[in-house]
């Protein structure tokens, strides 16, 4: 097993070997200074936990378009006119970029790895061949697929939505893509697969069935699950909210909208979530919220890890270097019990003024420093200070006799009233907010 990949030529020639972990002395823009994947917290190592994946859409086939021009990077990859050797050309590139970063995943959407063919046949053909060579990429080189998807956004004809398009032979098409990315999927050892309703919305009430197209949602979901399942996908589905954007209104909304249709329609034991950092910020919540919510119900599965611009009402994908917002995430993810099939995954893009090639990895070293830092950080919070104890003990009463038996149940409104009279006045408590958030920049310094 090669620990840096390189096909028939060097496209990142600049860096000549993987990425290594200098610490907070280093001045070098290629060096980790707080990702050293060997470091043990709380029994594993910070590879272990943080399970670091990076995105194939926005790194290798993103150049930095938006709707104002064209894109302002030319990647050495796309030099051959011909779509499938352009699809193997990024293929080593990104394989050289994974080695060379040292990160244990990626993720791909379909539409990424191989172009749309002339069928679905075609197409799947096409990705398949493509497949072939990543799972021979995989195994020269030991990295895994966190999770794959499809792009059921992009083409005109998913204008109106793909499981939710009024129009049946759209859904077909749609289930056609997923089945061969499910295969894909399947074929790389993929440990999770990804639904992203992109169009999966409305843009007006006055021509959408919602209750058909909720419906049908579910019952295009359902029949993924069970052909991943018939054909041995053992991993954890996932879905991941956004609330628009590009439709009016996305019925996949929030981490709690999910949750709620995924209990409703009896999706729960095999679906989890994606939850994604812009796109908490989009729904007027912030990724901690999201992430608990997801927590809470038991559903949290993976993380895209990017950053939204405050500024800004819409998806930017910036890579992620708040640790602040880094630290509080990660409070939860260990909270929880950490990750089982998911990981972090950058879903970030370069900005459009960032041309360099070297920009990929100076952006990618921000990303999992900021994570890792936030890792030490939260580690440090939950169990070398009195948080977790001062948040248990502003619930105390619940673990009383009377309070853990309205928890279980058993107290009606008669005892509850009861309860109120023979207590008598309550007691004002202080929330303690201001001194817990001066906690956090106190650990900022000491862990």
């Amino acid at each position: 097993m090669v620990d840096v990949f390189q096909g028939t030529r060097a496209y990142f020639p600049e860096v000549k070997s993987k990425i290594p972990f200098e610490g907070i002395e280093s001045d070098s823009p290629l060096a980790f200074k707080f990702y050293d994947e060997n470091k043990v917290i709380a029994g594993k190592t910070m590879k272990e936990h943080l399970r670091y994946s990076v995105c194939y859409w926005h790194t290798f086939c993103g150049a930095g378009a938006d709707p104002f021009g064209p894109g302002t990077r030319q990647y050495p990859w796309d030099d051959s006119a011909d779509p499938m050797v352009a699809a193997e050309h990024r293929m080593d590139a990104a394989f050289e970029f994974f080695t060379k970063l040292g990160v244990p995943y990626y993720c791909f959407h379909d539409r990424d790895l191989a172009p749309e063919g002339k069928s679905p046949v075609d197409s799947e053909n096409r990705l398949m061949s493509l497949v072939a060579r990543a799972k021979e990429r995989q195994k020269e080189t030991g990295v895994k697929l966190l999770w794959g998807t499809a792009n059921l956004f992009s083409h005109p004809r998913y204008m109106n939505g793909a499981s939710t398009n009024p129009d049946f032979n759209v859904v077909a098409h749609a289930a056609s893509q997923v089945k061969s990315a499910l295969d894909a999927t399947i074929e790389l050892g993929g440990e999770n697969y990804v639904f992203w309703g992109g169009r999966e919305g409305y843009a007006s009430l006055l021509n959408t069935r919602t209750d058909i197209e909720l419906d049908n949602m579910a019952k295009f979901l359902a029949a993924a699950r069970d052909y991943g399942r018939a054909n041995g996908f053992k991993g954890t589905f996932l879905i991941e909210p956004k609330p628009m954007e590009p439709m009016k209104h996305q019925y996949d909304f929030d981490a709690q909208t999910v949750t709620g249709f995924l209990r409703h329609h009896g999706l729960d034991k095999d679906f989890k979530l994606n939850i994604e950092a812009n796109h908490a910020t989009l729904a007027s919540h912030t990724f901690a919220h999201e992430l608990q919510m997801s927590a809470d119900a038991g559903l949290l599965g993976s993380i895209d890890a990017n950053r939204g611009n405050p500024q800004n009402g819409w998806d930017t994908d910036q890579f992620p270097t708040d640790i602040y917002d880094t630290t509080k995430a990660m409070m939860v993810v260990l909270g929880a019990g950490g990750f089982k099939t998911g990981g972090l995954n950058f879903d970030a893009k370069l900005r459009r003024e960032s041309t360099d090639l070297e920009d990929m990895f100076i952006a990618h070293i921000g990303g999992m420093d900021a994570f890792a830092r936030g890792l030490e950080v939260a580690d440090y919070i939950l169990n070398n200070t009195d948080y977790s104890a001062r948040k248990a003990e502003r619930y105390s009463t619940f673990m009383t006799e009377a309070g853990q038996a309205f928890r279980d149940g058993n107290m009606g409104l008669e005892l509850l009233f009861e309860h109120a009279e023979g207590h008598g006045p309550v007691a004002t408590t202080s929330g303690k907010q201001e001194l817990l958030e001066n906690l956090i920049n106190q650990a900022l310094i000491k862990a």
